[in-house]
């Protein structure tokens, strides 16, 4: 069943640790935690498992969450990671020599 901004809006969180997971379908959820409500796509890239982050709840909506989805779908289909590689942030605080 797809979320409706009304259900994703009325949420709770309901004391799990873990926080709860609510799927809106192809891959995209929202994870509900006591701090706050984050978009996730989980999929798989050279056979590993991956989530991406796509945002919290309610900076990103649930249609804006949704078109980062398909977006982040089309580049998996173009044989491109949707994840942005990790930069190291103690080589930024480096000065040059």
């Amino acid at each position: 069943m797809a979320l409706t901004d009304l259900f994703v809006r009325k949420l709770k969180h309901s004391g799990k640790p873990s926080g709860d997971k609510y799927s809106d379908g192809r891959s995209l959820y929202l994870l509900v935690k006591e701090s706050n409500k984050y978009w996730r796509m989980n999929y798989r890239f050279d056979g590993k498992h991956k989530t991406l982050a796509l945002g919290i709840y309610p900076e990103v909506s649930l249609a804006e969450a949704r078109e980062l989805c398909a977006d982040a779908r089309k580049q998996l289909r173009a044989g491109v990671d949707p994840k942005p590689p990790k930069v190291d942030a103690r080589a930024d605080l480096q000065e040059p020599d």
